[in-house]
């Protein structure tokens, strides 16, 4: 074997092994992100847990509005949109 080749050979494998080893890393720390992130969200809802929403006042703060302001403002942009 011609040594050459033996040296491009073993320069492949070197770069192939630092190549895992870079996205061993990369996926290590994501996976202790991922983890230390779930345990926070656990921790902050046990001490800061969301406040509930009752029926009757969800109903009535979703009361129908006008809204042809809205609509004219909409119309308005579509038109000056296509012509130009």
């Amino acid at each position: 074997m011609d040594k050459g080749n033996f040296m491009e050979t073993n320069l492949v494998i070197e770069g192939f092994k630092f190549m895992g080893l870079g996205m061993g890393t990369v996926f290590l720390f994501l996976i202790v992100m991922i983890l230390s992130m779930n345990i926070m969200s656990k921790v902050l809802h046990k001490f800061f847990p969301e406040p509930e929403v009752s029926a009757v006042a969800s109903s009535t703060t979703t009361a129908p509005q006008d809204n042809k302001k809205v609509i004219a403002a909409i119309t308005a942009a579509i038109k000056h949109h296509r012509e130009g």
